[in-house]
């Protein structure tokens, strides 16, 4: 379990209004799955689960922090297998990972609200072989959700990682630069689900979750609005940039759990 401080950063929010948000339902059945085909999770190897989704028909979107290791080490993209609607045993498609992308502003010694640990935890992931399964229909992407606008989230996570499940409800209780904090109920393995708004009836991803956080007493869970720094991501993805199946890693050091960075609160990256 991965733990890291960012200094003052809640702090920097105002303060939080009540949501009136629906609890998690897990999806049991291929009715209630259906849809949400294109959300699926993550093996990375040894380093445990995150959430993905479908954005093209060989890409995912998830947390750029979903790449490395506990050691801090970018993870071979060949150990990594995207699973689309998983549930039970059985996923649309079995795909292994050809390429990874994180954010090129992201990092992981970046701290406070302006730091690149949360406001750019992107990635992408070009998958083997593209997906072409009509149920499993790639989202589109929205805009950044106001304060006090309804999301929605899909993930898996610990306890329920056989099975996605849905909060339908949760809401945006403030946003500052790139950084959204949200209700939505989320644990480790959740880290890269996607966070939908719902207008117009249709679901587009606006945010993936980050990591989980308290504040004011509250549960709070964290996010990347997608709108914008995804322009540079998926540029620099289209001109072939990111680390290849096979490569070397790369070490970057991580704050371990019980590590402190100066003052603030205390966030867990919600991928283990």
């Amino acid at each position: 379990m991965r733990s890291l401080i960012l200094a003052a950063v809640l702090a920097a929010f105002p303060m939080l209004v009540q949501a009136d948000d629906t609890g998690l339902v897990e999806m049991r059945t291929g009715d209630d799955t259906r849809g949400w085909e294109a959300v699926g999770r993550l093996n990375l190897g040894a380093s445990g689960f995150c959430t993905g989704a479908l954005i093209r028909d060989n890409v995912v979107l998830t947390a750029a922090h979903c790449l490395y290791d506990d050691a801090g080490n970018v993870i071979d993209p060949g150990t990594i297998e995207f699973r689309p609607g998983w549930r039970n045993g059985f996923a649309s498609a079995f795909r292994k990972a050809k390429r990874t992308l994180a954010h090129p502003d992201y990092s992981y010694k970046a701290t406070g609200l302006r730091g690149a640990r949360v406001s750019h935890d992107l990635a992408l992931i070009e998958l083997s072989q593209p997906i072409r399964n009509t149920k499993v229909i790639p989202f589109d992407l929205g805009q950044k959700p106001l304060k006090g606008a309804d999301v929605g989230v899909v993930s898996y996570a610990k306890d329920r990682a056989e099975a996605p499940s849905i909060q339908e409800t949760c809401s945006v209780l403030a946003r500052r630069f790139a950084t959204l904090v949200l209700s939505c109920d989320v644990d480790f393995g959740a880290s890269g689900a996607p966070i939908f708004s719902f207008e117009n009836g249709t679901a587009r991803i606006v945010s993936v979750v980050s990591a989980k956080a308290e504040m004011q007493g509250r549960k709070v869970s964290l996010g990347m609005a997608v709108d914008g720094p995804m322009d540079d991501l998926m540029a620099r993805f289209d001109d072939g940039e990111g680390t290849v199946a096979g490569a070397r890693p790369s070490a970057t050091r991580l704050l371990m759990s019980g590590e402190r960075r100066d003052t603030g609160a205390k966030f867990l990256s919600p991928n283990k």
